[in-house]
């Protein structure tokens, strides 16, 4: 594939012109690149409207001669120029504009403009519309508008298109006998498409162009869905070439049967049925890539616990890494409880350690005294250095990038091996999404809530009523229990009305200490504690406020979406979220799913504003309703795709960079399963042309799949 001849020298940055770092800037370096830089939508400039026959309000072109062009300073500086169509007049009004663009709409030119025509006391009008020289036959198809960037114009970058699309390398790389599948859709090839799309014929429908499921779209999104497919395939094979720890399958190691006595509950049955997935991974020459989903609240920790004594039955260390303090250390404490009784010794790992106590915990991982290790980002840094690492575990996988991954994966030190993975999230994948960026996965799921937990009724509530929640939260710590109330910002913002954790806090101590008529006097009632807690504080302060909250004597924890993943109360049977419509759908359920940990009747009160602005959108009322209607993780998964789709949905897996530019998981789901069946045969029978399918579509983007 070519440089960009259009951007000139790509390499030399310093000498590149605005235009060419434009190019650069939206990652068009390959004449292929901009053969595939698709249109936002298109212009219609192939025919002229008569003004005669013209209705207000409708996007048109009209040519005509020039007959007046002048500045006016009335309301404000303005270009008034009068143009003529030889029966009609049309008023060009520009605020701003340049002496060279005055020069060109001088009297007696013949021109032509394209904008909205608007009507009024002088007759027609357009505001700012295009205008160029009436020269030449007019265009035989519409004119494409590209996504672009500030100081790249328009007329450069259709220039540069035009260029990348005659010289790329666009012969077919699908054989015939998988391109043959894709009926009934027509067999349009991969130069036909991209030709139409680029200049579509006037005929063609608007709506098939701007909804995508034109022909020529539909093989675009083929091709595209095959070179995912492909590469995640690729992934899958090449680490069956890969040698990791072969860790063996008998149950009979005194670590794992010891941790599964000591257990204060029985298995589910969907739990075993994981773990004995797992451990038929681990028993493998070949590194396991597993994805381990379950709803918030189904056991994934005590898995990833038998997982790990497996390994260190084997005499191998194990490492899980969490994305926040507070979550890794709700692993710590639990993974203390079950394992250090049998004489498991555990390093703690975190940005925020002592000097002294990390020279420790390094010395323990290195010498191989340490078999299990638990930590944050800190997991990954250089200096730690494991003795046999066999398993690597990463909680709420999605919150780290590939690089965080790939880095964890190479801190074994036995020779070639590498470490097994297993990935867990408590947000489940729907079925298109895992068929498609988790195809190279293989995925267990816990469909099915430990026994004793209590169903949370979600109620969605005006902030109107807001002082009757605070009386709900009064009733509920009279019963003893314990109340959450979490807020979205830390501070106020003067764009966003919301409320801020520290107010909210000082509103509630108030509120919930004041006297009360049913008390007898408040001096003999027992003072309600209220926490705060956010992500800016200090470390100790952090453990703190959780270690008051989980021990029960805190009553009420006011918090930023700090406590989304990893708090563990079961005391706690009142979730209040204030401002829910600004938050994410499968954010909602994470954090709902705090509470309903124990046997006492949960809830969780959805908080909405109702100012007079902004109204609540269409999408933050579906949010809500979808969270009043169920509390499945799999059915808010997929309502959540549906709202957000898969860039989003993902986080960070793609490192921000999406993968699927043109294809719909949704919309083009029997496209995906084409793929599916695809691309084993391409890489079977068809091994050079997969490779150049990979190399035009992914580049260098394919490691992104592999982690």
């Amino acid at each position: 594939m070519g440089q960009v001849s259009v951007a000139g020298k790509v390499d030399s940055s310093s000498k590149l012109s605005a235009p060419q770092k434009g190019l650069l800037k939206l990652g068009l370096r390959r004449d292929i690149d901009l053969a595939l830089h698709l249109p936002l939508r298109y212009e219609d400039e192939t025919r002229i409207t008569d003004l005669s026959q013209a209705r207000e309000g409708d996007l048109v072109q009209i040519e005509g001669v020039v007959t007046s062009c002048e500045v006016s300073f009335r309301p404000r500086r303005q270009l008034l120029v009068s143009l003529s169509d030889g029966g009609v007049s049309c008023i060009l009004r520009f605020f701003n504009f340049y002496p060279s663009q005055q020069k060109s709409l001088a009297v007696g030119n013949r021109i032509r403009a394209r904008g909205e025509l608007r009507g009024g006391l002088l007759g027609w009008t357009m505001m700012h519309p295009q205008t160029r020289a009436a020269t030449g036959a007019l265009p035989k198809s519409l004119t494409p508008v590209y996504p672009t960037v500030a100081a790249l114009p328009q007329a450069y970058l259709r220039k540069a298109v035009l260029s990348g699309l005659a010289k790329a390398d666009l012969e077919e790389t699908i054989a015939p006998e998988v391109s043959s599948a894709l009926q009934p859709i027509p067999l349009w090839t991969l130069r036909d498409a991209l030709n139409f799309l680029h200049h579509p014929s006037p005929d063609v429908s608007l709506c098939e162009l701007e909804d995508h499921t034109h022909p020529a779209w539909q093989r675009l999104k083929a091709e595209e869905l095959l070179a995912q497919q492909l590469s995640q395939l690729l992934s899958r094979r090449e680490r069956e070439h890969l040698h990791a720890p072969k860790l063996s399958e008998t149950e009979d190691g005194l670590l794992y049967q010891g941790l599964l006595k000591r257990l204060p509950f029985q298995l589910t049955a969907a739990q075993k049925r994981v773990v004995e997935e797992i451990v038929r991974n681990l028993a493998q020459p070949q590194p396991m890539h597993r994805l381990l989903q379950g709803d918030v609240g189904s056991g994934k920790t005590v898995v990833a616990a038998l997982a790990a004594a497996r390994c260190m039955d084997a005499g191998w260390q194990c490492a899980l890494m969490a994305p926040t303090e507070i979550l890794a250390e709700q692993h710590f404490r639990k993974l203390i409880a079950w394992l250090e009784p049998l004489g498991v010794q555990i390093a703690w790992l975190t940005g925020s350690q002592k000097k002294k106590e990390r020279a420790e915990m390094l010395a323990m991982i290195a010498s191989g005294g340490a078999g299990l290790v638990v930590g944050t980002h800190a997991v990954i840094q250089e200096q730690v250095q494991f003795r046999k690492l066999a398993l690597a575990i990463i909680d709420e996988q999605h919150r780290f990038g590939v690089a965080q991954r790939l880095a964890l994966r190479s801190k074994t030190q036995e020779g070639d091996l590498e470490p097994h993975m297993l990935m867990m999230t408590a947000t489940p994948i729907p079925r298109t999404l895992a068929m498609s960026y988790y195809a190279d996965l293989d995925v267990s799921t816990i469909d099915e809530l430990p026994p004793g937990r209590s169903p949370i009724v979600t109620k969605v509530v005006s902030e109107q009523r807001r002082a009757e929640v605070i009386e709900r939260i009064r009733a509920q710590l009279m019963q003893g229990r314990q109340v959450y109330w979490v807020c979205p910002l830390i501070e106020e913002s003067e764009a966003l009305d919301l409320a801020n954790a520290t107010q909210t806090h000082a509103q509630l101590s108030a509120a919930l200490n004041q006297a009360d008529d049913s008390r007898i006097s408040n001096d003999n009632a027992p003072a309600v504690m209220v926490g705060l807690l956010h992500s800016r504080m200090p470390v100790a302060e952090k453990k703190s406020v959780m270690a008051s909250f989980a021990s029960g004597e805190m009553g009420v924890l006011v918090s930023t979406t700090v406590i989304e993943v990893g708090v563990d109360v079961p005391n706690a049977t009142l979730m209040v979220i204030e401002h829910a419509e600004r938050f994410g759908l499968s954010q909602l359920h994470q954090l709902r799913g705090r509470v309903g940990r124990g046997a006492g009747a949960s809830a969780c009160v959805l908080l909405y504003a109702t100012g007079e602005a902004p109204r609540l959108s269409q999408t933050a009322r579906d949010r809500l309703r979808a969270m009043a209607q169920t509390n499945d993780g799999f059915e808010i998964a997929r309502r959540d795709l549906d709202i957000r789709g898969p860039g989003d949905f993902l986080g960070s897996r793609q490192s921000g960079e999406a993968l699927l530019r043109f294809a719909d998981l949704n919309a083009d789901s029997t496209l995906l399963a084409w793929a599916q069946k695809a691309a084993p045969i391409m890489l079977d029978r068809y091994p050079d042309e997969a490779t150049r399918h990979l190399h035009r579509w992914l580049g260098g983007r394919t490691d992104f799949l592999k982690a």
